[in-house]
């Protein structure tokens, strides 16, 4: 492909509309062609037709709306490091303000720079290691709870662990409930909602001015105000107990309040966008990378025995600590294929705001930019063999010689995530806990398919069986690689 090159100061371009050029693409728009072709619905099927027929860049319309797809990590690197300072967060991302507010997902310029100083103390490599506690003692009482033989909806139990995890290293608090009970608390209130707005989520996207609808609650969105006013109970109980008991731990929620200290209506609101950004982005990812790792070690038998042999001899039977996060290099390395095959973060897009170039093309502002880690991390330039579990992509020297910007789970540039290490340390400490004492298969029969919502869950959730590693005969049949659950034409 052309590198991408700037070769254009975004809003000093003199050029007119007739100097625009635009990519190959679909020639009608995409409001009849996504009928006849596509499920609306489901985006990747539409992002797989695009990279499939017009490679690294295509252009379609939806309306009188531009809308360029990247799927090369030079384009992708232009728009997000390089030409950053050009864009905004795209419609859909905005659409996400109706349950998260102006938090630092959704807000845009000064204000999504203070709130990223705001955090970033709880952040710091010298915070990190302080959380490794707190993630395997929530990870060991999950564990304890499991029988052997009984089958569990793996995809839930990891939503409440993480929930349980992000509550107390980030936000000081215990939101289990004094029983501590797997559903019991908070926790489970939290969840259920969260799940209710995401079953709405596709809706909500592209249903017209839902952002003003949601004020006049019309039939389909009032289930929406009341996950959300949920939500928003748990978090106010949160912040307010926290102002109480007037805590300096130094967890991120000290961070939030002091750089908050009035109480009035509108820091009040502020303070909650921020925490129930940092609760969905801190939880949800996670949540489900572990769900889609578990089932990956399930379908590849000699991934899972080397993953369980690290363990073992790593941490022979004791419990992890932040130490040995460096020494279980293939636990990390497992973690990291299943980002690529399944990254939760499936999607992500930019808005121009003024005229800009992009390799041979030069574009409107106002032109929606779409990336997705989805189709990027499958294509067989960058990831030979793609829908191929293989963990050994991962090593120090296959990942020094790739192009960066053909993984980026976590995004790239001045907006990638905060979390990132957080999430490294979490995920490995999680598995390596779990993975000491039990071994997940999944439930024959049951089905798995991603779904595309705000992150990509497993649409049926991921319904496995519990196996006490002690009693584990080997070695089992199993496929050695993940079905492509979407398929690679539209029909």
């Amino acid at each position: 492909m052309a590198t991408a090159a700037r070769n254009d100061i975004p809003g000093n371009s003199v050029r007119g509309p007739a100097a625009y050029r635009f990519p190959p693409g679909f020639q009608r728009n995409l409001l009849w062609f996504a009928l006849r072709k596509f499920r609306p619905a489901n985006p990747i099927l539409l992002f797989q037709h695009l990279a499939r027929e017009y490679g690294d860049i295509a252009h379609y319309k939806i309306g009188w709306h531009h809308i360029v797809f990247l799927n090369h990590p030079d384009y992708i690197r232009e728009v997000l490091v390089v030409q950053n300072d050009n864009f905004v967060k795209e419609r859909t991302v905005q659409r996400t303000k109706m349950l998260l507010g102006e938090g630092m997902i959704t807000s845009e310029g000064s204000q999504h720079r203070t709130q990223r100083q705001v955090a970033q103390p709880a952040f710091h490599r010298q915070r990190i290691p302080e959380y490794a506690a707190i993630i395997v003692q929530e990870a060991a009482r999950l564990r304890d709870r499991w029988r052997p033989g009984e089958q569990r909806d793996i995809a839930v139990d990891m939503m409440h662990l993480t929930l349980n995890v992000v509550a107390q290293t980030l936000f000081a608090t215990d939101l289990r409930g004094a029983a501590g009970g797997e559903t019991k608390g908070e926790v489970g209130e939290l969840a259920d909602a969260i799940n209710r707005i995401m079953g709405l989520y596709n809706f909500l996207v592209m249903l017209p001015a839902a952002e003003w609808l949601v004020h006049i609650r019309p039939p389909g969105l009032a289930a929406f105000v009341r996950a959300r006013k949920r939500i928003d109970a748990v978090v106010y109980r949160m912040i307010a107990a926290h102002r109480q008991r007037s805590s300096h731990s130094g967890s991120l929620l000290d961070l939030m309040i002091a750089a908050s200290p009035n109480k009035d209506a509108a820091s009040e609101q502020s303070l909650r966008d921020q925490v129930i950004t940092i609760f969905l982005a801190g939880y949800e990812t996670v949540a489900n990378a572990l769900s889609w790792t578990w089932y990956l070690l399930s379908q590849n038998p000699e991934s899972e025995r080397r993953f369980h042999q690290e363990i073992d001899r790593e941490l022979q039977g004791r419990l992890p600590t932040f130490d040995d996060v460096p020494r279980l290099r293939y636990v990390e390395m497992v973690l990291a294929e299943s980002l690529r095959l399944y990254p939760p973060a499936w999607a992500m897009g930019r808005y121009a705001r003024h005229d800009f170039q992009l390799g041979d093309f030069f574009l409107p502002a106002k032109t929606t930019v779409l990336m997705s880690q989805f189709i990027t991390h499958r294509d067989p330039r960058f990831f030979p063999d793609p829908l191929r579990f293989d963990p050994e992509r991962f090593t120090p020297e296959a990942r020094s010689r790739r192009n960066k910007l053909t993984y980026f789970p976590f995004g790239a540039g001045v907006r990638q995530c905060i979390g990132e290490s957080f999430s490294w340390m979490e995920g490995v400490l999680l598995l390596a806990t779990l993975a000491q004492k039990w071994k997940l298969t999944l439930v024959p029969g049951h089905p798995v398919e991603p779904e595309p919502l705000i992150t990509l869950r497993p649409k049926y959730g991921m319904k496995m069986q519990i196996e006490s590693r002690d009693e584990v005969s080997r070695p089992f049949a199993a496929t050695t690689c993940p079905p492509d659950t979407f398929p690679q034409r539209a029909e």
